[in-house]
C-alpha cells in the first residue's frame, strides 16, 4: 500500500514538472520547454516517512529536478543536486556506517525514498535507519534528504 502511495506521489509530482516544461521527454511526445538543448532529465520525488518500510508514513516529500538546472520544491537544489552528481545519483553512497555509541537503540524507524529519473534513468530507492538520530548520524553533512 505504501509502495503505491509513494508511486502516486511520485507520478503527480514527475507530471506536474512534465506540463510545467522542467523535464524535456521522447520527441513524439515532446511538451514546450524553455530551455535550448539536449539533456537527460533529472527529476525526483524525495521523502521522509515514519515506520516501517511497508507501512512507513510519509512526514515530508519534495521535488528536485537537477537538469537544465537545479530545482524543483527541495530547499537546496543546488547543493543536492551537486551531492548527486558526485555519487553518480548512487544513493546508496549518500550513506555512511554508523559509529559505535553515537545513537540509542531505540527503535522508531525512519524510511528514506528516491524515485523518479536520475540523468535518463528510473530511479526507485529506499533504505530504513532505526531511529532518527541513526539517519542524521549516516547521512553526515548531506544535502540531498536534508529538507
Amino acid at each position: 500500500m505504501l509502495h503505491m502511495m509513494r508511486r502516486s506521489l511520485a507520478l503527480a509530482m514527475l507530471s506536474s514538472l512534465l506540463l510545467s516544461g522542467t523535464v524535456a521527454v521522447g520527441a513524439a511526445h515532446a511538451l514546450p520547454s524553455q530551455t535550448a538543448g539536449l539533456y537527460a532529465p533529472s527529476a525526483l520525488v524525495l521523502s521522509v516517512g515514519k515506520g516501517d518500510a511497508a507501512s512507513a508514513t510519509v512526514q515530508r516529500a519534495v521535488t528536485l529536478s537537477c537538469a537544465p538546472r537545479p530545482s524543483g520544491t527541495h530547499p537546496s537544489p543546488d547543493a543536492a543536486c551537486a551531492e548527486l552528481r558526485q555519487v553518480a545519483g548512487e544513493f546508496a553512497q549518500l550513506t555512511t556506517p554508523l559509529p559505535q555509541g553515537r545513537c540509542t537503540r531505540q527503535w522508531d524507524p525512519v524510511v528514506l525514498s528516491a524515485s523518479g529519473v536520475w540523468q535518463g534513468r528510473g530511479v526507485s530507492w529506499s533504505t530504513t535507519f532505526g531511529n532518527a538520530c541513526e539517519m542524521q548520524a549516516s547521512l553526515a553533512e548531506g544535502a540531498v534528504f536534508t529538507f
